[in-house]
């Protein structure tokens, strides 16, 4: 299919004009003027630039791309290198950040309740993004274990393991900041994929338990999602690559 098609209805799809993000969404580095096959990952690193290019892939499309507000301008360094390898290889790179973060039934948020088996009762913060809602009353000792087998990562728990909880709070990534949000609406725990000093002090204060799940780990469902969505919608080949990162 023609590129600038799949831009559009990429475009389209995920809401873009909607969101004040914090970097550009969309085609951010032009490459061929079709796209019949596609890789997916999370970054847009180098190894997945790399095997990208093994594979003879004419796209790839991630939810951390480039171009990050206040970063430095400067092609440079390891920006000069990923830059290359898409230019010299004529590969479009997609980027969707907060877009692929909240879409109802392709994004992150909704893809890891699925994976967890969250049911999704309402939304809240930034652009309605994160999710809050239910699953089967179980110990934190519990959603840790279920966390890990699903995630192939130990995520850290602030709280009393033993404690049983039902009333969930979720959202992919760097979101721990709204673990005050989900306080306010009485979760029993907000899981999350980073966590920064001071989360740890609110989590023991609130009484909201805390579980970082990884940013990288929590963040895996909605590019495959996407990817297997557009490959069934126009015949594109689609591999998603999971370049490890044990953030």
């Amino acid at each position: 299919m023609e590129t600038r098609e799949l831009e559009l209805y990429l475009n389209d799809l995920l809401s873009v004009s909607r969101f004040d993000d914090y970097c550009p969404n969309g085609l951010q580095v032009q490459g061929h003027k079709e796209t019949f096959h596609l890789v997916t990952g999370v970054t847009a690193s180098l190894a997945l630039i790399e095997q990208a290019v093994a594979l003879g892939a004419d796209a790839i499309l991630v939810h951390h791309g480039y171009f990050w507000k206040g970063e430095d301008a400067c092609v440079t360094g390891q920006k000069y290198l990923r830059l290359k390898q898409l230019l010299q290889n004529n590969i479009n790179l997609f980027a969707y950040h907060l877009p692929l973060d909240a879409h109802p039934e392709l994004g992150n948020n909704t893809q890891l309740g699925e994976l967890l088996g969250l049911n999704i009762d309402n939304r809240f913060g930034n652009a309605q993004i994160a999710c809050i809602g239910t699953c089967s009353p179980q110990t934190l000792t519990a959603m840790c274990n279920h966390i890990s087998k699903q995630l192939g990562r130990t995520p850290l728990l602030i709280g009393d393991g033993q404690r049983v909880v039902s009333r969930i709070a979720w959202c992919s990534g760097a979101a721990q900041s709204w673990l005050n949000e989900a306080v306010k609406l009485n979760a029993d725990v907000y899981i999350s994929g980073e966590i920064s000093e001071s989360t740890v002090h609110l989590a023991r204060e609130s009484g909201t338990a805390y579980i970082a799940a990884g940013h990288h780990a929590t963040e895996r469902g909605g590019v495959m999602a996407l990817g297997e969505h557009l490959a069934h919608r126009f015949g594109l080949t689609h591999h998603f690559i999971d370049i490890p990162n044990p953030a």
